[in-house]
């Protein structure tokens, strides 16, 4: 499954022997991962880890990766 925010697009899968869904944020460089029990809470997770990667990258003085096009 794919979700999409603010620009970023992040693969969602399943692992059936720990119950749980994970992603990873595509097309950027830099790592954003993620986890959650449910389609919604690791959709919100997803949320979270862009709005906590841009934070970050503020606070640095940096400008966060803009997706490329696959």
């Amino acid at each position: 499954m794919m979700a999409y925010y603010k620009g970023y697009t992040a693969e969602i899968k399943q692992d059936l022997q720990r119950h749980i869904l994970h992603g990873r944020v595509l097309h950027i460089k830099d790592v954003i991962a993620f986890k959650g029990e449910t389609l919604e809470q690791a959709e919100q997770e997803f949320y979270q880890s862009i709005e906590d990667y841009l934070t970050f990258c503020k606070k640095l003085d940096r400008q966060p990766e803009k997706p490329i096009s696959p």
